[in-house]
């Protein structure tokens, strides 16, 4: 019920993070706003698609 999403980086730091999500809560994709280390500022990850 909960799975696993990496939400990534809107800079061009390339970094993610590892989340859970409720699908029920959140059905569209996530967006949270978490530091990005490379760029020693906080940021907008966005859930990327997964492949098949």
């Amino acid at each position: 019920m909960r799975p696993i999403v990496k939400p990534r980086s809107t800079a061009d730091a390339g970094c993610t993070h590892v989340a859970r999500k409720n699908r029920r809560n959140d059905p569209d994709r996530l967006t949270l706003r978490k530091y990005v280390p490379t760029a020693g500022r906080h940021d907008d990850f966005r859930e990327e698609r997964r492949g098949p």
